[in-house]
C-alpha cells in the first residue's frame, strides 16, 4: 500500500476544458517566433519555454561546462536569455502552474584509497547515465513560508526549512509521448552543443542571440531588478519551497523522509545522490532543481519520487560520422531511486568559490561564474566589484575573485552573492592554492594573539624539573626518528634494544601534545575547530602554532623532549610477551629520513660514515643506529606477515611527488612516490601501538573511547565487480579483507606491464570500499561494528600524530586519565562523538585538498614542460570515454571519443558488466583501409599530456596506435 505522501504526490491536477483560455501572447517573444519558424528554432525556443532546466543528454560526458564552453560575448546575453525564460508564465500545453521542475536522473560509484597508516581513505568517482525525464507541477507557497526560510538560509550549520511536498499534475500518455519525441528531437549533435545548468545558444540560436539579449530581463530578486516588480506581474518558482523542521521531523520518523549528505558528480553537475538510511546504495537527485538550492556536501533530507519516476539507465552507441548520433540502443535497463531535496539540515558546504566575474551591459550587477561548476551562478553588485570594472572588465578576464553566496532564492536560477576578496591571476600558483583553501573552508589564518598567549613565555623552553620527576627518564637510550626529508612536524621516534634473553625492547614514542594543548582553553577549541594538518604540495596548513608544530612538540634531533611511550618486549619473530604506557622524556639521536634507514636496510654490512647521515649523537654510534634499524626491520616483516595472514588487505595506489625550485616553489620535476621497506617498518609501528592504544582505552573506558572504525564495502558494488571480473576472466575472491588481498598478490601476467595490471585491478577492488571512521563507543553498542575492515582487527585508533590530528590528541588524554597521570576527559559520549564526527568531515576535505594541491602543481608541470607523452592503461570504459591510468607519472585521466583526432566513428558494446568501444581510424592514405583499435579493461595505450586553454587545466590526447598496440 502506497503511503501517505506517495498517495499525495500522485493526486492528478487536471486541466479542465472549461478553464478560461488565455490570449496569445502579444510581447517580443511571440513576434521573434514567428520571424523565425524553422523547426530546428520552434522546437529549441518551445524546449526552453516548458523546462526549468535542460540537462546534458549524453550519458558519460563531463567536462563541459558553462564556463569552458561559451565565449565571453555569448556569457552575458545567455545570463539574461534564460533569465527571462525563467520569469515567463507557461501558457502551453494544459496551463502549467507556478512552481513546475523537471527532473532528470543518473546513478552513482566510488573509489577509495589506502593511507600509508593502513587506514582505507575514501574519494568518490561517479559515472554517468542517460537521463530518464519526468514532469512534476506543484502548488506554489505561501510568501510568508518563503520569507521564513530566506532568513533561516543565511544561518550556516544550522537547521534551515526544506520544500513542501508538492502535489503532482500527471499529464496523460499521449501527453508523455508528446514530450518525450520533442526532447528526442533537440538532442545535441556536437560536444560544443550539450546544455549545461542554464542551456547554450548554438547554430541558427546564435544569429538571433543580439535580438534575444535586448528583450531579456534578469532575477526578479536580484540586486538589478528592483523596476520591474513595480509594473507587476509574478515569477515564477524554479524551486519547491522548503519543508517545516516539524514536517521533516515526522516525515524521518515515519520513514517517508531520507536524511543523508549530498554527493555532486564533480564531472557531470546535474548528478547528485545520497545515501540510502543503511548506506547500501543511493538515491539519484537529478538536476539542479531536485537539489533545491543544496550544495555538495551539505546534509540534507530527501523525498523519494514514486516509482515510475525513477531514472532508468541505458547505454547507446554513437557514430562520429553521424554527429554523435545514437545508432543503436541496448535495452538492458534499471531503475535508480530518485528524490528530491525537501530540507537541508546543515550547511556544511562552505559557501565560498573562486571564479571569474562578467560584465553585464545595463545592468547593476555582474555574474560571477564559479570555477567548479557544482555551485549555481552568482548575481554579485557592482558596488561590490573593482572601481574600473565597468569601465575596463576586459582587464579582469584572468582575475580570480572569492565570492560567498549570501541567498538563493526559490525563483531564481542564480544565487545571490558578494565579493569576499581578489585572488591574483589565474594560472598562478598562490591564487588558486589560497582559492583552493578558502573553497573548502580551511582555516589558514594566523594564530591569534589570544592563542598564542597559550604557549610557554619563557624561550627556549625547558621541561620543568617536576615534570621530570614524573616521567620515565628514556633520554640515555637510542631512539630516533625516520621521516620524509623535508618534515618539521616530527610526532614519532623508534627504539630497539636488544636483550640478554634474545628478545627485543620496541618502543614508539609519540609526542606529548596535551601537555601544552590543555583542555577547554583557547587553543584547545582553535585544535579542535581545524581538527587536522592540511599537507600541499609547496606548505602546510598547520594544526597548532608552529612553536608547537615544529619546536617544542616536534621530536628534533639532540634536544629533550616529553614523549607518550608504549614498549614491548617482543621477539624476533614479532610474538608480543609485556606491554607498557607511560608519559616519558626522550631525546632523539638523530632524525633520518626514509633514504636513510632504506640504505641501512639494502646495505647491511656497509659502514656508513658521518658525512653520509645527518648529525648523529657522539653517546650512540652510528653502528648503533644502524643495527638498531635492521632489527626493526626484521622484526617488522614478521609483524607484516602475520597481519596478512590474518587477513589484512591494503590497497596501494600511486601517489605523485614533486621536485620543487627552492625559491620559487615552481615545480621542477615530479615522480611517482615509492613506497619502501623504510616506510613499511615505520608503519608496522605505528600500526601495532595504534592496536594496542585502542584496546588499552576501550577497557577503561567503554563509553568514552575514541576509535576508528571501517565498514566492509557495500555489497551491491561487490557483486557488480565480481561480475564483471568474472566476465574479464580475472579470479578475484571477495569474500573477505584477506581473501581479496590474496587475490590481488597473484600475479596477472609475468610481462613488464604486471605491475600496471595490479594497480588498474586495485582501482577497481577500491571503488566499493567505504570510508574509516572516528567514532565514540559509547554511541555504537554492538562491538561488531567497532572492527576496522581493512586491517582486520577488532579495535583500532590513532595515536601517533597528535600534531597534525586532534583525534589523537583526545586519544592522549584518555590515555593519560587511564594511566592516572593526567587529567579526567571532560567531554561527554555526545560530546566526544560530535568531535569524532567533525574529525572525519575535516579529514575528508584535507584528503581533497590534498589531492586539489597536486592536480594544479601536475597542471604547471605539464604547461611548463610539456606536451609529456606516456603509455597509459585502461582503467574503465563508458560509452562515449574511457579512463586510463598514466603510467608515466601515476594520474589518471578521461578520454573522450569525440574529442579524439583522427578518429571516423566508435562504437560501443557491452555485455553483463563488461564495456568495449571499438574506435574506427581514419587511414593515414586513401588507399588504406580504416583502423579499428579495441578498447576495454587493461588495454594499453598511448597518450599525451597537454595543457589547456583554461589555466591549469590539462588533458590526455590518445595516440593512433601503430601496429604493435592492435
Amino acid at each position: 500500500m502506497a503511503s501517505p505522501w506517495q498517495s499525495k504526490r500522485n493526486r492528478e491536477a487536471k486541466c479542465g476544458q472549461n478553464q478560461p483560455s488565455i490570449p496569445p501572447q502579444k510581447d517580443a517573444y511571440a513576434r521573434l517566433l514567428s520571424q523565425h519558424r524553422s523547426s530546428k528554432f520552434s522546437s529549441y525556443l518551445e524546449q526552453y519555454a516548458k523546462e526549468d532546466q535542460v540537462a546534458n543528454d549524453f550519458s558519460d560526458s563531463s567536462d563541459f561546462s558553462p564556463s569552458s564552453m561559451k565565449s565571453k560575448g555569448e556569457e552575458s546575453s545567455l545570463s539574461l536569455y534564460m533569465e527571462k525564460l525563467s520569469t515567463r508564465s507557461a501558457h502551453q500545453d494544459c496551463e502549467r502552474k507556478q512552481g513546475v521542475s523537471d527532473r532528470q536522473r543518473r546513478g552513482q560509484r566510488r573509489d577509495t584509497t589506502t593511507s600509508h597508516d593502513g587506514d582505507i581513505e575514501s574519494g568518490e568517482e561517479l559515472c554517468s547515465f542517460k537521463p530518464y525525464e519526468s514532469k512534476k507541477h506543484q502548488k506554489q507557497q505561501k510568501k510568508n513560508k518563503d520569507s521564513n526560510r530566506d532568513a533561516t538560509s543565511k544561518e550556516a550549520n544550522s537547521f534551515v526549512g526544506h520544500p513542501k511536498s508538492p502535489k503532482k499534475a500527471i499529464t496523460g500518455e499521449q501527453e508523455q509521448e508528446k514530450v518525450k519525441k520533442s526532447k528526442k528531437k533537440n538532442l545535441p549533435k556536437h560536444p560544443e552543443e550539450e546544455e549545461n545548468r542554464e542551456g547554450t545558444l548554438s547554430g541558427v540560436d546564435t544569429q538571433i542571440k543580439a535580438s534575444c539579449s535586448s528583450l531579456l530581463a534578469p532575477n526578479a530578486n536580484s540586486p538589478a531588478v528592483k523596476s520591474k516588480n513595480k509594473r507587476g506581474g509574478s515569477k515564477k518558482q524554479v524551486f519547491e519551497s522548503y519543508m517545516t523542521s516539524e514536517e521533516v521531523s515526522h516525515g524521518l520518523k515515519r520513514g517517508e523522509l531520507i536524511q543523508g549528505q549530498l554527493r555532486i558528480n564533480p564531472k557531470k553537475y546535474n548528478e547528485a545522490f545520497i545515501p540510502s538510511p543503511d548506506d547500501t546504495w543511493d538515491i539519484f537527485l537529478d538536476g539542479i532543481v531536485a537539489r533545491n538550492r543544496a550544495l555538495n556536501g551539505d546534509i540534507v533530507v530527501v523525498q523519494v519520487l514514486p516509482r515510475e519516476q525513477w531514472k532508468a539507465e541505458h547505454t547507446p552507441s554513437y557514430d562520429v560520422d553521424d554527429q554523435c548520433k545514437p545508432i543503436s540502443k541496448h535495452q538492458n535497463t534499471t531503475l535508480t531511486d530518485t528524490g528530491t531535496v525537501v530540507y537541508i539540515v546543515e550547511k556544511k558546504h562552505s559557501r565560498a568559490v573562486t571564479g571569474f566575474l562578467k560584465f553585464l551591459p545595463d545592468k547593476r550587477f555582474a555574474m560571477f561564474s564559479p570555477v567548479d561548476h557544482r555551485v549555481p551562478r552568482i548575481n554579485v553588485p557592482l558596488d561590490d566589484c573593482p572601481e574600473n570594472f565597468s569601465s575596463r572588465h576586459g582587464d579582469y578576464n584572468t582575475t580570480l575573485f572569492i565570492c560567498r553566496i549570501t541567498d538563493w532564492a526559490g525563483d531564481s536560477y542564480f544565487a545571490e552573492g558578494r565579493l569576499a576578496k581578489t585572488l591574483g591571476q589565474a594560472g598562478e600558483i598562490e591564487p588558486e592554492t589560497e582559492g583552493i583553501l578558502t573553497e573548502y573552508g580551511i582555516d589558514f589564518s594566523e594564530f591569534s594573539d589570544q592563542v598564542l598567549d597559550c604557549l610557554p613565555k619563557n624561550l627556549p623552553w625547558t621541561i620543568p624539573p617536576e615534570e621530570m620527576r614524573k616521567r620515565r627518564d628514556l633520554r640515555n637510550e637510542c631512539i630516533f626518528t625516520v621521516d620524509p626529508a623535508t618534515a618539521r612536524d616530527l610526532d614519532d621516534a623508534l627504539s630497539c634494544k636488544q636483550l640478554p634473553d634474545g628478545n627485543f625492547e620496541v618502543g614508539v614514542h609519540i609526542a606529548d601534545v596535551s601537555y601544552f594543548v590543555e583542555q577547554d582553553n583557547i587553543l584547545d577549541a582553535v585544535a579542535s575547530q581545524r581538527a587536522t594538518s592540511v599537507y600541499l604540495v609547496q606548505k602546510v596548513i598547520p594544526m597548532l602554532p608552529r612553536l608547537l608544530c615544529e619546536e617544542l612538540c616536534s621530536l628534533n634531533p639532540l634536544t629533550d623532549r616529553l614523549t607518550f611511550s608504549v614498549i614491548w618486549k617482543i621477539t624476533p619473530e614479532g610474538k608480543i610477551l609485556s606491554e607498557w604506557f607511560g608519559r616519558s622524556v626522550i631525546r632523539s639521536c638523530v632524525k633520518l629520513a626514509y633514504d636513510h634507514a632504506q640504505s641501512m636496510i639494502e646495505a647491511p654490512d656497509k659502514m656508513f660514515a658521518a658525512e653520509e647521515l645527518p648529525p648523529v649523537d657522539p653517546v650512540h654510534p652510528i653502528d648503533e643506529i644502524h643495527q638498531a634499524v635492521l632489527n626493526l626491520h626484521s622484526i617488522a616483516k614478521n609483524l607484516r606477515a602475520q597481519r596478512f595472514s590474518g587477513g589484512a588487505l591494503r590497497l596501494d595506489q600511486s601517489k605523485l611527488s614533486f621536485m620543487l625550485d627552492k625559491e620559487t616553489m615552481m615545480p621542477q620535476g615530479c615522480y611517482v612516490y615509492q613506497y619502501r621497506d623504510s616506510n613499511k617498518l615505520v608503519e608496522e609501528f605505528m600500526l601495532l601501538a595504534n592496536i594496542a592504544t585502542a584496546h588499552h582505552i576501550y577497557r577503561r573506558f567503554p563509553e568514552l573511547a575514541l576509535l576508528r572504525r571501517h565498514p566492509p564495502p557495500k555489497a551491491k558494488m561487490v557483486d557488480e565487480l565480481q561480475e564483471l571480473c568474472d566476465q574479464l576472466g580475472i579470479n578475484i575472491d571477495f569474500s573477505s579483507a584477506g581473501a581479496l588481498q590474496k587475490s590481488l598478490n597473484n600475479t596477472l601476467g609475468d610481462d613488464e606491464y604486471s605491475s600496471a595490471r595490479k594497480e588498474v585491478l586495485t582501482h577497481m577492488c577500491s571503488r566499493p570500499m567505504q570510508m574509516a571512521l572516528y567514532f565514540c563507543t559509547g554511541v555504537l553498542k554492538e562491538e561488531q561494528v567497532f572492527k576496522h575492515y581493512a586491517l582486520n582487527v577488532p579495535l583500532y585508533t590513532h595515536f601517533t600524530s597528535p600534531i597534525r590530528r586532534y583525534a589523537d590528541i583526545i586519544v592522549h588524554r584518555l590515555l593519560a586519565s587511564s594511566l592516572n597521570c593526567g587529567p579526567h576527559l571532560g567531554l561527554s559520549t555526545e560530546e566526544v562523538e560530535k568531535q569524532a564526527s567533525h574529525c572525519n568531515n575535516k579529514k575528508t576535505v584535507s584528503k581533497r585538498v590534498q589531492e586539489l594541491s597536486t592536480e594544479l602543481f601536475f597542471g604547471v608541470f605539464v604547461k611548463e614542460c610539456g606536451p609529456l607523452d606516456s603509455e597509459a592503461m585502461v582503467m574503465g570504459v563508458l560509452d562515449q570515454s574511457f579512463d586510463v591510468l598514466v603510467l608515466r607519472y601515476g594520474v589518471q585521466k578521461r578520454i573522450y571519443c569525440k574529442s579524439v583526432g583522427g578518429l571516423d566513428s566508435f562504437q560501443h558494446r557491452k555485455v553483463g558488466k563488461k564495456s568495449e568501444l571499438t574506435l574506427v581510424w581514419t587511414p593515414e592514405e586513401q588507399e588504406k583501409l580504416p583502423v579499428e583499435q579495441i578498447i576495454s579493461v587493461f588495454t594499453l595505450v598511448e597518450v599525451q599530456l597537454k595543457a589547456d586553454s583554461v589555466p591549469m587545466k590539462y588533458s590526455a590526447v590518445l595516440k593512433r596506435p601503430d601496429n604493435s598496440r592492435l
